[in-house]
């Protein structure tokens, strides 16, 4: 029987200091309640900016201690399935976003889900695309804002983090102290305005521990590919620093030359943009499982 953790147990930044609200073994199942980034604040397209307290913004539901799971190893999260509420909200204005040099006023949408879709308007229903934006363990050093991504994971909106993929973070600290929220019914590459269509969920995740393992910054696995994801100051500082995880993944594990995997990637990898609103810009450089198959790399970890 799966674990429950409800929506009643979050945290606003990620840190070793935070005292466990469950604890989990490897192999536990556990079903997660979350609020909206915005704590669901938001039940009407008349909420004013004001009325919104900002220091409410992306809980997450956790964390939670693994047992067994020490500094240096890997923690797997599988995410097996992402429930959505009914309603999802969307928010942007001045200062928020790609945009908000050129918009003047406080803007909301209430978004239904109605079956597999979402209605943004009456002529445009988008299909939906669960994902979770904020997942992660605790940092290496002091506390991250759950709304900024780092190599502990966090904010980093990144659409492929959705239901069948899995997560592979490295521990910094005995039991990882895993948390995750701000789930979107869709999103995409950006995020431009700020927001994704923000939504309360159920998530279920199954967790694992890779003992000694050797990962550096988050990664994703999804049924065809496989991606590192990195988050620094800048989009050009992040891809970079995932190109370079990237090779020296494949140097560990094939015989390639430096020049090769490089070549190769540059052939037949993918640099892509996972977000770039949030204090740290997220980019990934992901690879197809076809390719990895070719070199002879069956398990990502």
């Amino acid at each position: 029987m799966a674990k429950v953790l409800e929506k009643s147990s979050y945290i606003y930044e990620m840190s070793a200091k935070h005292k466990p609200v469950l604890h989990a073994s490897a192999g536990d199942t556990v079903e997660i309640e979350t609020y909206d980034c915005f704590l669901n604040q938001i039940q009407s397209e008349e909420t004013s900016y004001q009325s919104i307290d900002w220091t409410q913004i992306n809980p997450a539901t956790g964390p939670i201690y693994i047992n067994g799971a020490e500094e240096g190893d890997i923690l797997v999260v599988k995410i097996n399935k992402i429930e959505l509420e009914d309603r999802g909200v969307m928010a942007t204005g001045p200062d928020l976003g790609v945009m908000g040099h050129r918009i003047d006023k406080f803007s909301l949408k209430m978004i239904q889900i109605e079956g597999n879709d979402a209605v943004f308007n009456e002529q445009i229903r988008l299909p939906l695309n669960p994902m979770i934006g904020v997942i992660g363990v605790a940092p290496k050093e002091g506390a991250v804002s759950c709304g900024t991504p780092g190599d502990h994971g966090g904010n980093m909106d990144t659409k492929l983090i959705g239901e069948g993929a899995t997560l592979y973070f490295p521990v910094f600290h005995s039991g990882a102290l895993f948390s995750l929220g701000d789930v979107h019914a869709a999103m995409g590459d950006g995020e431009v305005c700020v927001s994704g269509i923000e939504i309360p969920a159920k998530v279920t995740v199954t967790l694992d521990v890779i003992k000694g393992g050797n990962l550096n910054v988050p990664v994703v696995e999804t049924s065809d590919s496989m991606a590192f994801l990195v988050s620094k100051q800048t989009l050009d500082e992040s891809a970079e620093k995932a190109v370079e995880e990237m090779v020296d993944y494949l140097l560990e594990r094939t015989d390639l030359t430096i020049e090769d995997a490089t070549m190769l990637l540059s052939a037949a990898g993918q640099v892509q943009v996972s977000q770039i609103v949030d204090p740290l810009k997220t980019a990934r450089c992901l690879v197809s499982k076809e390719l990895l198959n070719k070199l002879g790399i069956t398990k990502v970890f």
